[in-house]
């Protein structure tokens, strides 16, 4: 069963090969998520600072009664957190809201900040500064692991040429007609795990008719089957849901898709209407309000 597979970062840290996404689940509500995605067999919850919602997860992982080494934990750095000092406080500020006494898995959220995703400046100076502050707590044992979201290869090389340590995960958008097969080889040439957040394209895709049709050939559902094809690409799916019927469906992906369908899926065209997602800036447009990160 995938919820109990894992995959190996570059430093021997297991990490499950299927995650739970929990972007725009509020804090009050994803207590409930995170304590059902357990019960359920979910061992892989990701979160971030700029979600708004660490206290609740840290809720239901207490709450699930599973004990806190067998369920990995991701939270990431705000996007707009690029000095040293404030990295590190807040990367006290997330073990104390989360109230754990250490975090499995912390990221970058962005090279950049959202107001600035993708115009041109890498921020090569403050991405340093923040990574010196997770190499510390990583060496501190405060951090399992640690990596970077929505890096692209020159972000990748400031930290890989510059940093002490390696990343070892970057999460980042892709599904069907939305996958950076270059980035993804490159990381993986440098040993780091590519992370698919928004698998099913923010739910762009469950009503895409030829993504249907070939659903329809192994009995499946479309997100069933963006899914299995993040998995069969070497990717770490983070598919996000709040409800437990769909997580469970989200976890019954033991069929595999032929080669020559696969090739298919990594051909789709790229024109994926995100609809209201598309405002977020990892969606193709400028995001308006400050701090609502866009990663699932």
């Amino acid at each position: 069963m995938i919820l109990q597979e894992t995959f190996g970062l570059a430093n021997g840290v297991r990490i499950p090969k299927l995650g739970l996404g929990t972007w725009r689940i509020a804090d009050d509500e994803v207590a409930r998520v995170v304590r059902e995605a357990i019960d359920i067999g979910y061992r892989h919850i990701d979160t971030a600072q700029a979600y708004a919602n660490e206290r609740g997860v840290g809720e239901g992982l207490r709450a699930s009664g599973v004990p806190r080494d067998e369920v990995f934990v991701t939270t990431k750095l705000v996007a707009e957190c690029k000095r040293y000092s404030e990295a590190k406080d807040r990367i006290d500020r997330s073990l104390a809201t989360l109230d754990l006494d250490h975090i499995d898995l912390m990221l970058i959220h962005s090279p950049q900040p959202w107001a600035e995703f993708r115009e041109g400046e890498h921020f090569f100076e403050g991405n340093l500064e923040a990574w010196r502050a997770l190499e510390e707590a990583y060496s501190a044992g405060k951090l399992r692991a640690i990596g970077v979201s929505n890096f692209e290869r020159a972000d990748l090389d400031n930290l890989l040429d510059n940093g002490g340590v390696k990343p070892m995960v970057n999460q980042v958008l892709a599904h069907v007609g939305a996958t950076p097969f270059d980035l993804i080889d490159y990381a993986r040439s440098k040993g780091v795990l590519v992370e698919a957040y928004s698998p099913v394209a923010h739910g762009a895709l469950v009503d895409n008719a030829e993504l249907g049709a070939l659903a329809g050939k192994y009995g499946v559902s479309v997100p069933q089957l963006c899914i299995r094809y993040c998995l069969q690409l070497g990717l770490l799916p983070l598919p996000k849901t709040a409800n437990a019927a769909h997580m469970r469906s989200n976890a019954a992906v033991a069929f595999e898709i032929s080669d020559a369908d696969l090739e298919t899926l990594k051909n789709a065209k790229g024109d994926t209407d995100y609809g209201a997602a598309g405002a977020f800036p990892v969606f193709g447009k400028k995001r308006e309000i400050q701090g609502d990160a866009p990663s699932a």
